[in-house]
C-alpha cells in the first residue's frame, strides 16, 4: 500500500516463493517489513483464520 492508500498487487499467487530471489518476501521488505516479521505475521494470520 502506498502512502496515499493505493493498494498495489504484484500477482495473486496461492503458492508464493520464499527463495532469496522471490518477489513475495521482497515486496514485504520494500514495505519495511523484514522476513522474520513477515513470517510471524503470516503465522498469526493463519492462526486467526483457523480459530474463526
Amino acid at each position: 500500500m502506498t502512502k496515499d492508500g493505493e493498494v498495489i498487487f504484484n500477482e495473486i499467487n496461492t503458492m508464493p516463493g520464499f527463495t532469496a530471489i522471490s518477489m513475495y518476501p521482497m515486496l514485504f521488505e520494500a514495505a519495511g517489513i523484514p522476513k522474520p516479521e513477515m513470517v510471524t505475521k503470516l503465522i498469526e494470520h493463519g492462526l486467526k483464520r483457523y480459530e474463526a
